[in-house]
């Protein structure tokens, strides 16, 4: 890579007048440091494009001017506005509808009626207020973007103290106790005086290294959700949830499915979730809270964030993007957060198994692929997709369902010994909610008693333990999967390294599902 290229590179990149600006710079630099760099694989520098989203998603963060960058440095943990600049940026890139045809609008409208009218002769909740929305990728973003930014924040305020923390006691700081540069590329960029202290630009760097994180991640997510309601919890500020017909559209053509039948039964799912969460006005404070205990107790370990640092070839935000990711300098959870973690993934069964039971009953006259579609998004719910494996790295906890077949066995049971209206019901007090069979047995053991059913409810771990001709097909597999990895001497494909061990609690379920004794769909739905 000769110098004229590297000119021509800083033009495309910044521009005529900036690229000129940044050539001069490069020209004085020392002979030895512009070999180098002319040395470089061309392959390895940034595109124009990735070159100027960053510069836009910047400005949009309000970082133009030394003030700014100084004033964002001590607002919080992360930049609100980059992070949903780079989230929008990419979702533009990949493209992504600008808008909702009137077509789409119109099919999204009278599906969702369809949907709750269904619902309406197998569940005792009321619709959610409002009408669901049909929305792009990018409307996806805006409307969730805050609650994601929400459940990170108390990991991004530890990992940003965290940083200073190592930058100052273990590392001494930089030389002569100030830094000349950052954004360490082609061309360095001079700092201002007033960001020179450590302390001061560590801040700066660690809120902005996890915003274009977390904003890469949710760009990501864009493309894979089809629902408001697709991660569990309720993320759009509107009740009533939404569809994103360009991704159901592309879901729909990846199953060879009707794309009326897809998004009928995901409007079903959408409907319910929606019927749920408005109904029951405990369960969002409650998941919230425990989502909130769970980040509060990460731990930053402080070793592995100084050998990240010391790995850092520049003093960029991506370059310290490794000390940033739980995966790498997380913690093993604590007690607390353990438990958290354990009441989190039960809750979040129980809704997800009360879902796919009312969704298997309002559809099964109407929706011909029903069993094929419940059984692609049982499996997608237990194993996440990878931007949802990237915001597992950021907040270290995993929103998948575990037993989830277990739960949605429980209510099918309650629904067909008491009706939907008693089933229902429970949801009027957490003590209310059927108790899963391995909760069962952990109270057995806790009390020294065999551990009862509570009314309307069926010990599944006997009926399995009683039909030897019941396989959990699935978790044999995973037992199969796990007993090759370790033969190899490898973690789980499906999670980063350390997730491997981490965030799982007590379980030991490699297949982040742990489903019961009776997996064959025929026998699930009857």
């Amino acid at each position: 890579m000769d110098e004229n290229a590297i000119h021509q590179w800083l033009i495309d990149c910044f521009g005529p007048f900036q690229g000129e600006l940044a050539w001069k710079q490069f020209s004085q630099l020392p002979e030895s440091v512009r070999s180098q760099i002319a040395n470089q694989d061309p392959s390895q520098l940034p595109k124009p494009d990735e070159v100027k989203a960053l510069i836009q998603a910047f400005t949009a963060g309000g970082l133009n001017t030394p003030a700014d960058m100084q004033s964002q440095a001590q607002e919080g943990p992360i930049n609100v506005n980059l992070a949903k600049s780079i989230a929008l940026g990419r979702a533009a890139a990949d493209q992504s509808d600008t808008t909702v045809t009137a077509e789409d609008g119109d099919r999204v409208t009278r599906i969702m009626s369809e949907a709750n009218l269904w619902l309406d002769s197998v569940c005792a909740f009321d619709p959610a207020p409002g009408h669901a929305e049909a929305l792009t990728r990018s409307g996806w973003i805006e409307g969730s973007i805050d609650s994601w930014i929400q459940f990170a924040s108390p990991v991004a305020q530890a990992v940003s103290n965290a940083l200073t923390s190592v930058l100052s006691e273990r590392l001494g700081g930089f030389p002569e106790g100030e830094i000349s540069g950052m954004f360490a590329g082609p061309v360095p960029i001079p700092l201002p005086d007033n960001l020179k202290d450590p302390a001061t630009l560590m801040k700066l760097l660690g809120n902005t290294s996890f915003a274009i994180q977390l904003g890469r991640a949710a760009g990501e997510l864009s493309e894979e959700v089809r629902g408001g309601f697709d991660q569990g919890v309720a993320l759009l500020k509107n009740p009533a949830g939404a569809l994103i017909p360009q991704n159901i559209k592309s879901y729909a053509s990846s199953l060879d499915l009707d794309l009326d039948e897809v998004m009928s039964y995901l409007a079903l799912q959408e409907a319910a979730h929606a019927r749920l969460f408005a109904s029951v006005p405990w369960l969002m404070p409650r998941f919230e809270a425990l989502i909130g205990k769970y980040a509060r107790g990460v731990s930053i370990d402080l070793d592995a964030m100084e050998e990240q640092l010391r790995e850092a070839t520049e003093i960029n935000p991506e370059s310290i993007a490794g000390a940033i990711n739980l995966s790498n300098v997380g913690i093993e959870d604590t007690p607390e957060q353990k438990e958290a973690l354990r009441s989190l993934e039960i809750l979040l069964a129980q809704a997800d198994g009360w879902v796919d039971c009312v969704v298997w009953n309002a559809g099964m006259a109407h929706i011909p692929h029903l069993e094929q579609l419940r059984e692609m998004t049982r499996r997608e719910r237990a194993v996440g997709g990878p931007a949802e494996q990237t915001f597992e790295s950021l907040l270290g906890l995993r929103l998948h369902p575990k037993r989830l077949r277990e739960a949605a066995e429980l209510w099918e049971g309650d629904t067909a010994r008491l009706g939907f209206e008693q089933r229902d019901a429970k949801w009027s007090h957490p003590d209310l909610l059927p108790t899963l069979p391995e909760e069962q047995a952990k109270a057995s053991v806790d009390t020294g008693n065999q551990a009862e059913p509570t009314q309307g409810e069926t010990n599944h771990t006997d009926e399995g333990a009683a039909n030897p001709d019941s396989v959990d097909w699935d978790a044999e597999l995973a037992k199969l999967l796990d007993a090759d990895k370790k033969a190899q001497g490898t973690d789980s494909p499906e999670r980063p390294d350390s997730q491997a061990n981490k965030g799982q609690g007590d379980t030991g379920d490699p297949d982040g599902e742990n489903e019961s004794a009776d997996g064959n769909p025929d026998e699930n739905n009857q």
